[in-house]
């Protein structure tokens, strides 16, 4: 029953991180005016996590992800016109970029943010890619400052290590 109790704290304490920290990013957002504050909303909650180290490591591979997808949909887009094969031809490249630079957990984020950024739906690709950058440090760096927070209740004895299996 202890370990049934655990889990449920565990659970309520990074859901109440990821919903503090989404909702101070998207307000952020919105008060420096950037186009798509969702982004910022969605990068606080996916790089969130009780140990303050993996929240940094998930945050650095979602950032490094955001850049090589969206460099990857800037330069297929100034080269070629962006049609449906070169959608696809900018998500495997982005996605094959992560993982020869050992971003793995990154991939299908730089996927997405290529297609995202070949689709810029009549923003210049260049300001949308920038966009999406600025969002998404945003979204990282309100996540990385709530993992400095102690946990409100302590569930083992190194609150700053993720549990190794």
């Amino acid at each position: 029953m202890e370990n049934r109790a655990s889990i449920l704290l565990s659970g309520c304490q990074l859901s109440l991180r990821a919903s503090l920290g989404a909702t101070i990013a998207y307000a952020l957002a919105k008060f420096f005016e950037l186009p798509h504050p969702v982004y910022a909303l969605v990068a606080a909650i996916v790089v969130t996590d009780l140990y303050p180290t993996e929240t940094t490591n998930l945050g650095l591979q979602r950032l490094a992800a955001t850049f090589i997808g969206a460099a990857c949909g800037v330069l297929l887009w100034s080269a070629v016109e962006p049609r449906e094969w070169v959608i696809g031809l900018g998500i495997l490249i982005a996605m094959a970029i992560c993982h020869v630079c050992n971003f793995s957990g990154g991939a299908k984020v730089a996927g997405f943010v290529s297609a995202v950024v070949l689709l810029s739906y009549g923003e210049h690709p260049w300001a949308h890619a920038g966009y999406r950058l600025s969002e998404t440090i945003l979204g990282i760096g309100v996540a990385w400052l709530i993992s400095l927070v102690p946990r409100l209740i302590q569930l083992d004895k190194k609150p700053d290590k993720p549990p190794t299996t």
